[in-house]
Parts: structure tokens; sequence; C-alpha cells
């Protein structure tokens, strides 16, 4: 996943030095400089941003008086050459604090502090992402992280998930439209798995953890690329 990031610095030179390193970082994808807290705000207001370097020390606004400010924040490193703000930086929650001038090396560190931590917040909300099914006049609560596979059965669709199973009262394509494409994917005209439970692929069947689901011929190709390029 790309960070979206944005650069918050009056001084040019750290504004240069910023676009650099972001430039030689593949993780990350910088959205927009900034010369001050006003033009940060226009473009938090209409842009997605997950990550913001931001300077402390700004003329008319600091980065700390902006950025508790905010809302919802994005994520915050603050950049500065004054050690003095580091303190209060931190009581706003920073990921982390860069003393000018930084090296790339010291970047990167804060870097990777963000992406961890970025990581286990997008992991935790896929563990508890859920899907409503009715079945046998009730309403299930379904974790998607706990599908194994689906089964088009006539007018149903079976679903294994964790020690359960539903018949749900669907089309095959209706169920995997609301399911995500990355995690749930077709491989036979009657079946669907999860990409987290398989355990072997064969050439013509993939073994999950409790059973064994056959490759149709048409989906093949296009089930073997997809693995091929997210592996």
């Amino acid at each position: 996943m790309k960070i979206n990031c944005i650069v918050v610095d009056d001084e040019p030179v750290s504004r240069d030095t910023l676009h650099q390193y972001i430039s030689n970082c593949p993780s990350l994808h910088l959205v927009e400089v900034c010369k001050n807290a006003i033009e940060a705000s226009m473009v938090l207001n209409t842009k997605e941003v997950h990550l913001i370097f931001l300077d402390i020390n700004m003329p008319k606004l600091s980065g700390l008086q902006f950025y508790k400010s905010l809302v919802n924040p994005p994520t915050v490193i603050f950049t500065t050459a004054y050690p003095e703000y580091a303190v209060e930086g931190f009581e706003v929650e920073a990921i982390d604090f860069l003393l000018k001038p930084f090296s790339f090396e010291r970047f990167l560190k804060s870097v990777n502090k963000v992406s961890n931590l970025l990581k286990m917040a997008h992991n935790k909300d896929q563990n508890e992402a859920f899907i409503l099914w009715k079945a046998d006049k009730k309403i299930h609560k379904v974790k998607i992280a706990e599908i194994e596979y689906l089964e088009a059965v006539g007018d149903y669709v079976k679903v294994v998930y964790g020690n359960s199973s539903l018949l749900v009262h669907s089309t095959f394509q209706n169920i995997l439209a609301q399911l995500p494409s990355e995690k749930i994917v077709r491989i036979h005209k009657s079946f669907a798995i999860a990409l987290s439970k398989i355990k072997i692929i064969s050439a013509n069947k993939v073994k999950l953890n409790t059973t064994s689901i056959p490759i149709g011929q048409t989906y093949r190709t296009g089930f073997l690329e997809f693995i091929n390029n997210n592996s």
C-alpha cells in the first residue's frame, strides 16, 4: 500500500530535501508540497492523505498549532531545527521527530515506523470486516477473514467459514460482488476461494484448510496470473 503524504514547510531547502527523499522511497506517494498551513488545509480537504511531514516553526500558524486544529488528523512526522519542540511534538502523538538537517537513513527509519503502524491498522480493519447474510430465516454475521470458500448450489450459494457454513439464497455473481476481489477469487464456475486459506496449488486443484477445490479450465490462466502477480 502506497502512503499518500504531503510536505508542509516554509523553507525552500527543506521542501526540496524532503521532495528528494520521498522520491527515493517506493512506499511513499507525494501528493503535494505546501509552503504553509493554509495550503496544507486545502489539500487535506480535497485529497486523501495518510502522512504529513510537518515543520513546526512556521510564521503565522506553527505546525503544532495547525496539527492541533485538525479534527481527524493524518499521521504526522514533525521536522524542525529546534530540538526544544520535541516534547510538545510527542504530546500530540507524533510518530517521530526529525531534527534538521537529517540524513536519508534517519528519514527512512521514520517512514518505516509509519508503514508498520498503518499496516497493523489496515490488517485490524480487514480482520474485523464482516458481512450480513440471510439464511434459515435468520441474519448471520460472517467475518470476511474467516471465509474459506464459496460454492454455487442451484439457486443458493454455500458459504464455508470457520467451523460453520450457510446456504444463502442468491446468485453466485451477486455474492461475489459483495466481497473484496483481492481476497476472494473465483477459480471455477461453481467455486471461489479465499487466498489466505490456500495451502497448496497443483495443476488442477487448490488445497485449502479443510478441502480441495477444482480449478476450472476457463479460470486457470487468470487465476495463476493473479497468484504470480501477487506473490
